[in-house]
């Protein structure tokens, strides 16, 4: 954005002369005002804004002194001000000085001291706007760690102050994951695919709720799986828009699909509670949903109390035929499994295998077989279980009595357990643990280095979580931020350069993963080292 500059001077030649002296365009700077005297310049600045005035002392109605010091009176304008005048009279340097101009100059002036002093003044603004995006960074990561906190049950008085003081969050509220939920259209993008992904999402979101933007967890947060963003919903903001609660969630939905055209986007809503203090028991509410997504009926939105409720007339399990099923599946026998999915079928059908009924013991058994898959081993995703099922079980086949489709999937999934099993050597993770370190700045990909050493990439990625505590590509980030750092510390490259050099195209998503990281800018990393080093 160009800087603003305002000129005044009561003698017309001297304002085109001024206007004309240097090449303010070319210097980064646009004047929006020629004012014939310091009332019209004063009058501007009560609806324009302006960085920079330049103007003469001796002028009709009110003259330069007169308007600086009504500028420093009103405080209707943090501009620097620069005064012009024909007369050494110190009286009138002394007059600027006690009013905070900037510069004192004779007239006329020299075009050199003129650009010298616009140069400093874009310098100033510059470094002014770094520094009050900094602390508007350093103030949001303080909120999400406060944020943070509560959602993990940790609400000590002073936590639940700040986040008060500084989030609007009176009366109802719930805990949203926003999620991406494709997985298996995701595992073949790229990092930076994917980021750009959310971030047309997080854009879209954050244009639809306008000053209510500030509710979303996206940047700094780590609490989110990779495919998700967190929203903390008010009542306030459906009755703000003349809107119920689920009318706000239709169209909220509506304009982050926008953002998202080729995979689809759902919301998984916490249950409502009274006060930001509990927000952990909405939170915790909202993660319990991601384990129904994977099976239930597909819809746009899903309700923590509707989805767990159960109806008046409650189906009936038919948990001997489940049982039979689930060891079957658990040992692999092909024989058992399709004797069980007979003996389940016709249970049903003695029960006239109505929706109702058909649906609970599916979502029974999905439950178990995801059990069984965990069991197998705990670093195990449920999302990648859950992505696994979904895409392969179809309730209306099963509905409409296709037994071979039941069978099919058991089969699959008895294979699928058998994979889990395998042991992988900790050989292969060293070899990918140092193909981390010399090539993080390139593209990895669990699926390119899944196909590399001849292992699934879901399993590989869930080994690699227990063995590391954190995610693949949460792991690759760590390298490549901390390679960052020594490269601040060590060199004269800019941010952006770093950014570039260890992995990262988007400079505002290097920045929040830095700050994530190591608890500030990469500017302030840099400064810090040296005024310690």
């Amino acid at each position: 954005m160009a800087m603003r500059v305002m000129l005044a001077d009561d003698e017309p030649f001297i304002l085109q002369g001024l206007s004309r002296l240097i090449d303010w365009e070319g210097e980064g700077c646009e004047i929006v005002k020629m004012a014939a005297d310091g009332q019209e310049a004063l009058d501007y600045l009560t609806e324009g804004e302006v960085d920079l005035i330049v103007t003469d002392i001796r002028m009709p109605r009110m003259n330069g002194i007169e308007l600086l010091e009504a500028v420093r009176r009103e405080k209707n304008t943090d501009a620097y001000v620069v005064i012009l005048s024909g007369y050494s009279d110190f009286k009138y340097a002394q007059a600027a000085i006690r009013y905070e101009a900037m510069e004192y100059l004779l007239k006329p002036v020299q075009k050199e001291q003129l650009l010298a002093i616009v140069r400093k003044v874009v310098e100033s603004k510059a470094v002014s706007k770094q520094e009050e995006l900094d602390t508007k960074r350093m103030q949001r990561g303080y909120l999400m760690q406060n944020l943070s906190a509560l959602l993990q049950s940790r609400t000590e008085e002073q936590r639940l102050s700040y986040v008060r003081e500084h989030f609007r969050c009176a009366g109802g509220i719930r805990y949203l994951h926003i999620c991406l939920n494709d997985l298996a259209a995701l595992e073949e993008m790229t990092d930076e695919e994917v980021v750009t992904l959310k971030d047309k999402v997080y854009e879209c979101a954050a244009a639809w709720l306008q000053e209510d933007a500030d509710h979303l967890l996206g940047e700094f947060f780590a609490y989110e799986e990779e495919y998700e963003i967190g929203f903390l919903y008010c009542d306030y903001m459906a009755a703000e828009r003349n809107m119920n609660e689920a009318a706000f969630m239709r169209a909220f939905h509506q304009a982050l699909q926008k953002g998202s055209e080729n995979v689809p986007v759902i919301l998984l809503l916490g249950k409502r509670v009274e006060d930001i203090a509990k927000i952990s028991h909405s939170y915790s509410s909202a993660c319990v949903l991601r384990s129904f997504k994977g099976f239930q009926d597909r819809q746009s939105a899903y309700y923590y109390e509707k989805e767990v409720q159960v109806g008046e007339t409650k189906p009936i399990l038919c948990a001997k035929s489940l049982d039979a099923l689930v060891e079957a599946v658990e040992a692999g026998d092909a024989i058992a499994i399709n004797k069980s999915v007979d003996a389940l079928f016709t249970e049903m059908d003695q029960l006239d295998r109505t929706r109702d009924t058909v649906v609970m013991n599916l979502n029974w058994l999905i439950f178990r077989l995801l059990s069984l898959a965990t069991e197998q081993d705990e670093s195990v995703s449920q999302d990648e279980v859950l992505s696994y099922i979904s895409g392969n079980v179809s309730k209306e086949e099963i509905i409409r009595g296709s037994r071979a489709h039941l069978r099919k999937f058991a089969g699959e999934y008895a294979e699928y357990l058998v994979q889990l099993k395998k042991n992988v050597s900790g050989g292969i993770l060293q070899e990918i643990e140092t193909e981390i370190r010399e090539h993080y700045a390139e593209n990895l990909t669990l699926r390119e280095l899944g196909q590399k050493y001849y292992i699934n990439s879901s399993y590989l990625g869930q080994i690699f979580r227990k063995h590391y505590g954190q995610s693949f590509k949460s792991y690759l980030n760590t390298c490549r931020i901390r390679e960052a750092a020594m490269q601040l510390v060590r060199t004269d490259k800019k941010i952006g350069e770093i950014a570039e050099d260890v992995g990262y195209h988007d400079l505002d998503y290097f920045i929040s993963r830095f700050i994530e990281q190591e608890g500030c800018t990469p500017s302030r990393y840099r400064k810090q080292a040296r005024e310690t080093g």
